[in-house]
């Protein structure tokens, strides 16, 4: 069993960020049988503009995060594609198998280049093929996906069936999905109904994995909320997003149900829930915002892990790379 997972390098990581993949991670390592790979999606990145400066420093960033969150180098691979240069080799090798009509039907083409679909670059359009050769390149058995993922693994599959039956051999494995540990989503601290997100220009609206516990406590206490006292179940929480948030976050963060956390507070105000959640918060977070800031401070140390799992993902990838060449009949 191989299990692969691949998140696109942000900046400015927050608490959604923790909750929404880097948790999943971590837990993989100890609850998913056979090997863990888990790469930094740099190359996906560039799909779209980025500054080459602050593509570093999030790809670093990212990293450092992966690591303070608990990511063990010794239980799972980590790495970032651009080291690795058989995935862009054998993405290649992909394009000449896929079909036009096949990423014609991927719907997420269609929602990220919006009215702009002839301004949007090529890879924008074709990067599901990379995406199944991040995938069929280490003969991945097993790939966390949630909804929107799902075309994006079949048609990994329908790639790696059509090159297998037209060069007559069994170059790739099949991927089979998996469904991760459901994963909480984190709304804003000031809009219940939007995401947590870097981009807000309200820096208040997120909790961000390197804010101190006076922050962290300061921006709970001012998160918003309406007046009404919390109920004692979940059912209670519909029509109230920002008392919803914040008992959300609060059952992820302790590992407890909705329902679990509103038996203990049901009744009472947000004056007795916000302190008690910023102390969940502050508790958790403080030794991985600890660890991330040691490691940002250390760029050196950060590219030293991510060569160490490049150098074992390129050994892993080899005997495919290679496969794939030989059933295409390329000399190399």
């Amino acid at each position: 069993m191989r299990t692969l997972s691949g998140i696109q390098p942000t900046g400015n990581l927050h608490l959604g960020n923790y909750l929404g993949a880097i948790r999943n991670w971590v837990r993989m390592q100890d609850e998913m049988p056979g090997e863990k790979l888990y790469f930094l999606a740099d190359l996906h990145a560039i799909t779209v503009y980025n500054d080459p400066a602050e593509l570093t420093a999030n790809t670093r960033e990212m990293a450092a995060a992966l690591l303070a969150a608990g990511i063990d180098p010794a239980k799972s691979i980590l790495f970032n594609q651009a080291r690795v240069p058989a995935h862009a080799e054998l993405a290649w090798l992909l394009f000449c198998t896929a079909r036009i009509g096949w990423l014609n039907r991927m719907t997420q083409f269609k929602e990220k280049s919006g009215k702009n679909r002839e301004g949007a670059s090529v890879g924008l359009f074709a990067y599901p093929v990379l995406q199944a050769a991040d995938v069929l390149l280490y003969q991945t058995t097993h790939v966390p996906v949630g909804d929107d993922q799902k075309q994006h693994l079949e048609l990994a599959r329908d790639i790696a069936t059509k090159f297998n039956l037209d060069t007559g051999t069994e170059t790739f494995t099949l991927p089979e999905p998996t469904i991760p540990a459901a994963a909480a989503r984190i709304m804003s601290l000031r809009d219940g109904s939007a995401k947590m997100s870097k981009s807000d220009p309200s820096d208040a609206s997120r909790i961000n994995l390197v804010d101190d516990a006076d922050t962290i406590m300061a921006k709970i206490r001012k998160a918003k909320t309406d007046a009404e006292p919390l109920p004692s179940e979940a059912a209670g929480l519909e029509g109230r997003p920002e008392a919803k948030n914040l008992v959300s976050i609060y059952a992820a963060m302790a590992d407890e149900s909705v329902d679990q956390v509103l038996a203990r507070f049901a009744g009472q105000g947000f004056g007795a829930f916000k302190p008690a959640l910023g102390e969940v918060l502050v508790e958790t977070l403080r030794p991985i915002a600890t660890r991330l800031n040691e490691f940002k401070a250390d760029p050196a140390a950060i590219d030293a892990a991510l060569e160490a799992g490049a150098a074992r993902a390129s050994a892993l990838a080899k005997p495919t790379l290679d496969a794939a060449y030989a059933a295409l009949g390329l000399c190399r």
